[in-house]
C-alpha cells in the first residue's frame, strides 16, 4: 500500500486527505485562490460524500491552524451530550445494539436515534469559514455538491469500511439508500449518490443555512428526534465552537501543537513525545520503549478524564498554501446512527452508542458536556522554521500512529514520506500489534522481549490509521503525503494552476 506523495517548489500549495476525490476538492480550493483553511474545509465537505462511512455534517471535529505569522489556533467543534430541557423520566429512546464482525473479532455498537449526540461539524465549518477562510462558501461546497449529485466512485479503502458497517448505515430506509441500489449493496467502483445532501449544500452555499439553528437543519433534525432521540432545540441553541489553547511540547528542537482537553488524544501524544527515550527505528528496544510510553500515557490520561471518551471512525485532511498557512482538520461520525436527517442527506453520528466510550453507562452523562476524543490534528514546527500539518483517522490507533510518525520526524532524518509509510506498532491492553514491514530484525527483537503478546499482522492495514500530512520547508518547498493504508490522495497546486 504505497502512500501518495506530491512535491512542489516555492510558491506552491499542497493538500493530503483520506481519498483522491477528497484531495481534489481541497486542491480546487487552492487553485481558486483559497488558503489552507479553504482547502481543508472543501476537503472535509467533500469527504461527507467521498468518505461517507467516516465523515458527515452530522458528526464533529477539530481544526488546527498555523497562520503565516506563526500564530496557532485550535477550534473544537466536536459533539455535545444532548438532552437539555428533556424530563429524564419521560424518555423512550430508540437505541439498538448491532454487532460488527472484524477480522478475528467482533464489537457491539449501539445505534438508533438515541445514540446521536449534538452534531458540531456544520457549526465548525461555518465558524472556521468566517474566521479564517478566503473563498465564498458557495465555492467551498462546490466539489461536494458535484459529488453528491453526479456521483463519486467508491475506492477500495472505502469499500472495505463499508463492508463492515453497511448494515448499521441501513438501519433506516432513508439512510440505507446511501449504501444500497437496485436491491444490492454498493461495492468498489459504484457511484455514491446523495442528491438530498447536494441540495442542502446548496443552501449552505447561498447562505440560507447559516447556523445549526437554521430551519433547514434544525427543523427536520428536531422532527426526527421525536421518534426516540435526545437532541433538543435548547441543545442547538447552546452549542458553541470552542477556541482552545493547544497542548504544546518540545522535542529535539521541534515544537508540537496538538489537540487539548477535554479531548485526550493530543495529551497522550504530547506526553509520549515528552517522555520517550531517543527513538531509533532500527532498535527493537527502542520500539518497546515507545510502546511502554504510549501505554503509560494512555492509562494516565484516561484515568484523569472526566468526560465521555469517544474515538470512533475518523478521517483527516492537511493543507498548506503558497503563503505558508498550515491547516489540519480531523472529523468523525462514529459508525453512524443508521439515520439521516430527513431531506438533507446528512447521516447522524452514534457517539452515545458504544459501551467503551461511555464508561459510566449509556446516557449517564448530563446534557451539555463536550465529549472527548482521540482525534489530534497537529502542527509540528522544525528548528529551521519548516512546518508540518499532520493528523490521522484510526480510532484508538490515532495516538500510536501519530506519535510514531512524529518521532521519526523529530528524532531521525527520515523524510515525511517515510514517516507516514513506515511500519507501526499499537499497544492494546496485553497485545502489541505490529505491522510486518517494521523490519524482520525489529520484529524478532520484539518477539524475543514480549513473546506471545506480539501479534504480527500479515500486511499493512487501515487498522493502523491513515496519516495525512503536508510539509513546508524553510525554503518554501512543499510536500504532501497521504497514507496508502486508507487510500489517501496527495496533490500539489502550483502558480500556473491558480486562477
Amino acid at each position: 500500500m504505497p502512500s501518495a506523495v506530491a512535491r512542489g517548489g516555492p510558491g506552491c500549495g499542497a493538500v493530503a486527505a483520506g481519498g483522491w476525490a477528497t484531495a481534489r476538492a481541497g486542491a480546487r480550493a487552492l487553485a481558486a485562490g483559497g488558503n489552507a483553511v479553504d482547502a481543508v474545509l472543501a476537503a472535509a465537505l467533500a469527504s461527507t460524500v467521498a468518505e461517507q462511512t467516516l465523515a458527515s455534517l452530522g458528526g464533529g471535529g477539530f481544526l488546527m491552524v498555523r497562520t503565516v505569522d506563526g500564530q496557532v489556533h485550535l477550534r473544537d467543534f466536536f459533539v455535545d451530550t444532548p438532552g437539555r430541557g428533556l424530563p429524564a423520566d419521560q424518555l423512550d429512546l430508540h437505541f439498538t445494539p448491532m454487532v460488527v464482525t472484524f477480522t478475528g473479532t467482533s464489537q457491539t455498537f449501539h445505534v438508533g436515534l438515541g445514540s446521536a449526540a449534538v452534531p458540531g461539524m456544520l457549526a465548525g465549518v461555518l465558524a472556521a469559514h468566517d474566521e479564517f477562510a478566503r473563498l465564498p462558501l458557495a465555492t467551498l461546497v462546490g466539489p461536494a455538491r458535484e459529488y453528491a449529485t453526479q456521483g463519486v466512485p467508491i475506492p477500495p479503502a472505502q469499500a472495505e469500511v463499508l463492508s463492515l458497517i453497511r448494515e448499521l448505515i441501513a438501519l433506516s430506509p432513508e439512510s440505507g439508500r446511501l449504501v444500497q441500489r437496485d436491491g444490492r449493496w454498493l461495492e468498489v467502483g459504484d457511484l455514491v449518490l446523495n442528491p438530498d445532501l447536494g441540495r442542502f449544500l446548496g443552501l449552505v452555499g447561498d447562505g440560507s443555512v447559516d447556523s445549526i439553528e437554521s430551519a433547514g437543519f434544525a427543523g427536520p433534525l428536531l422532527d426526527l428526534m421525536s421518534g426516540g432521540g435526545l437532541i433538543t432545540a435548547q441543545d442547538l441553541e447552546a452549542y458553541e465552537v470552542v477556541p482552545r489553547p493547544p497542548v504544546t511540547v518540545e522535542r529535539a528542537g521541534h515544537v508540537l501543537h496538538t489537540n487539548a482537553p477535554p479531548s485526550f488524544g493530543g495529551s497522550i501524544i504530547a506526553s509520549t513525545l515528552a517522555e520517550a527515550a531517543p527513538f531509533d527505528p532500527a532498535s527493537g528496544a527502542s520500539w518497546l520503549a515507545v510502546a511502554e510510553a504510549l501505554a503509560a500515557a494512555t492509562s494516565r490520561h484516561r484515568a484523569a478524564a472526566t468526560t465521555p471518551l469517544t474515538s470512533t471512525g475518523t478521517t483527516h485532511a492537511s493543507a498548506v498554501d503558497a503563503e505558508g498557512m498550515v491547516a489540519s482538520l480531523t472529523t468523525s461520525n462514529g459508525v453512524t446512527s443508521g439515520f439521516v436527517i430527513p431531506g438533507t442527506g446528512i447521516q447522524l453520528n452514534n457517539m452515545l452508542g458504544e459501551a467503551d466510550l461511555n464508561p459510566d453507562g449509556f446516557h449517564a452523562t448530563p446534557p451539555g458536556q463536550r465529549m472527548g476524543s482521540m482525534m489530534s490534528p497537529s502542527v509540528l514546527v522544525a528548528p529551521d522554521g519548516g512546518v508540518v500539518g499532520i493528523g490521522t483517522g484510526g480510532s484508538e490507533r490515532i495516538r500510536s500512529s501519530l506519535a510514531q510518525a512524529l518521532l521519526r520526524l523529530t528524532d531521525t532524518d527520515q523524510s515525511l514520506a517515510r514517516a507516514v509509510s513506515a511500519g507501526r506498532i499499537h499497544p492494546d491492553d496485553a497485545t502489541l500489534h505490529v505491522e510486518p514491514h517494521l523490519g524482520a530484525d525489529v520484529i524478532e527483537a520484539l518477539r524475543t522481549a514480549a513473546g506471545p503478546s506480539v501479534n504480527v499482522w500479515p500486511e499493512a492495514s487501515l487498522y493502523f490509521g491513515g496519516v495525512n500530512a503536508v510539509q513546508r520547508g524553510a525554503d518554501g518547498s512543499v510536500v504532501a503525503v497521504a497514507d496508502g493504508r486508507r487510500g489517501g490522495g496527495a496533490l500539489v497546486v502550483g502558480p500556473r494552476d491558480r486562477a
